[in-house]
């Protein structure tokens, strides 16, 4: 869910060409062919069907290392990957530690998958129970306290899906902005099976759902960290310039939502700890009110990942592939701020 950037000021750098299997969804165009389509069906289901059978540990260890092997056998996304936890650990793309960051990172998403697999086979108290920590009254008051709905951020960290879960066990309408365009049938299951728990999953393009659901004071669930794209709202992350969605701030300025960046970060005991900074207000749509709220989100985003690098399993471009569109963002911001402050150093590229 995103809006073009209305900051924006003269045409953006070029970016650079992408692998398109990394593209977010709302950049790809057109659909899977059939015969794809329906392989990743008969995987999927495959797949569900022994991690819901096969102890959790072993499985996860077994899809954590053909995560890694991804990582290996594709040099785009190792290249991808490694800029990324560049950016996070703030050294070079070739330094041994970001390797060893994105390896540990890769095995992880393996865990998530495995668990994201068998929570269709949990009862609804049971996926609640994931999240000891939520403070469900406290949540409850920031969502009522709202003059619209209310917007949860989140990145591809923890477990959204047990937090969303959880929210909903507690009678709270949930629901989540998902892609059903790359594999329908895929959606669609995913679809029922959250609707089992009271969530709610939403097609990322259903703009009059997207909008009804704030209208009526619900909750929205949104991810951020989708990738990077030259129209979305500018903001400093790990101290670089990207960009995150503009749909948060404008949905929050047109229903007079607020938002609330969620941290997720997994326990020892494999639960999960959910916290929030102060719900984010945006007053109007006014590119600067926009862009503050954005940077507020981006700001959150980089306090969840940074506690927990190793938990972060997004793994598109965050960054700009160049120090051109970098220094394109800078003055974006230099321009839309109305001064001429130094936009810092650009970053090597390589």
């Amino acid at each position: 869910m995103t809006a073009g950037d209305q900051s924006h000021a003269g045409p953006p750098a070029k970016p650079a060409r992408i692998d398109r299997r990394l593209e977010a969804p709302h950049r790809r165009s057109g659909s899977s062919p059939r015969i794809v389509e329906r392989t990743a069906l008969l995987a999927y289901r495959a797949t569900s069907w022994v991690l819901a059978t096969v102890p959790p540990k072993p499985a996860a260890a077994i899809i954590g290392r053909v995560a890694q092997a991804s990582y290996v056998l594709w040099p785009t996304k190792r290249r991808w990957s490694n800029r990324n936890f560049a950016n996070v650990l703030g050294l070079p793309p070739d330094h041994r530690r970001v390797r060893i960051a994105a390896l540990g990172a890769y095995m992880g998403y393996g865990r998530y998958l495995v668990e994201l697999m068998r929570l269709p086979t949990l009862p609804p108290d049971a996926i609640a129970r994931l999240i000891p920590t939520l403070d469900v009254d406290e949540v409850r008051a920031i969502w009522e306290g709202s003059p619209g709905g209310l917007i949860m951020t989140v990145g591809h960290v923890g477990s959204n899906e047990a937090v969303a879960a959880a929210i909903a066990h507690h009678g709270m309408p949930i629901s989540v902005v998902a892609d059903d365009s790359s594999f329908p049938e895929i959606y669609e299951i995913l679809r029922r099976q959250r609707e089992g728990w009271g969530v709610k999953l939403i097609p990322w393009r259903n703009l009059r759902e997207i909008f009804g659901v704030l209208r009526r004071r619900e909750i929205l669930g949104l991810l951020v960290d989708w990738g990077y794209r030259p129209d979305g709202i500018h903001v400093r992350l790990f101290g670089e310039w990207t960009t995150l969605p503009a749909g948060p701030a404008i949905l929050a300025a047109k229903t007079r939502s607020l938002i609330l960046p969620i941290t997720i970060r997994r326990q020892p005991d494999d639960t999960f700890h959910v916290s929030w900074p102060a719900p984010i207000e945006v007053p109007s749509s006014d590119p600067l009110d926009l862009q503050r709220a954005t940077q507020a989100v981006a700001d959150a985003l980089a306090s969840t990942i940074a506690a927990a690098p190793d938990q972060w399993y997004s793994f598109k471009p965050i960054w700009p592939s160049t120090a051109e569109e970098a220094a394109d963002l800078a003055r974006r911001a230099s321009l839309m701020q109305g001064n001429n402050a130094d936009p810092g150093p650009a970053r090597e590229f390589g």
